[in-house]
């Protein structure tokens, strides 16, 4: 009986285990929301910032590829670790003016992207990967 009693006790550990797993990598996966194969690159006004963990986010308003006006939400990295590269809170402003380039939701209807820089217009101030031409 035991034995019967510590592989139950066994087997609901690992199957918790398993299910913590199988929720954070479907919370890290990206591919699942995102085209990882193109890039988009939008230009218009920062109309929101929220700086958090475990990611951060924008809203940005600019034209879509056929020049109506939409609200696009872009997901950014934790605060944390932008932080540790030098940004905070109020490195950007509501109202800047600014280049985002990202990889776009695979519904194009969304208006959403994975955030791959971002470049202020007016000081030419960013973030970005590696490669880009940033201050």
């Amino acid at each position: 009986m035991k034995i019967l009693k510590k592989l139950a006790v066994t087997g609901l550990a690992c199957g918790g285990l398993f299910i913590t797993f199988s929720a954070a990598q479907a919370h890290h996966s990206f591919s699942a929301s995102y085209d990882l194969e193109k890039k988009v690159e939008i230009k218009g006004k920062l109309v929101q910032l929220n700086f958090r963990n475990p990611h951060s986010s924008v809203m940005v308003i600019a034209p879509d590829e056929k020049g109506v006006e939409q609200r696009w939400g872009i997901e950014w990295g934790g605060a944390t670790a932008l932080e540790r590269q030098g940004l905070t809170r109020d490195s950007f402003k509501i109202g800047d003016e600014v280049i985002v380039v990202g990889q776009p939701s695979r519904n194009a209807d969304d208006h959403r992207m994975r955030m791959q820089s971002i470049r202020r217009i007016s000081d030419n101030f960013g973030w970005g990967q590696k490669g880009e031409n940033f201050d």
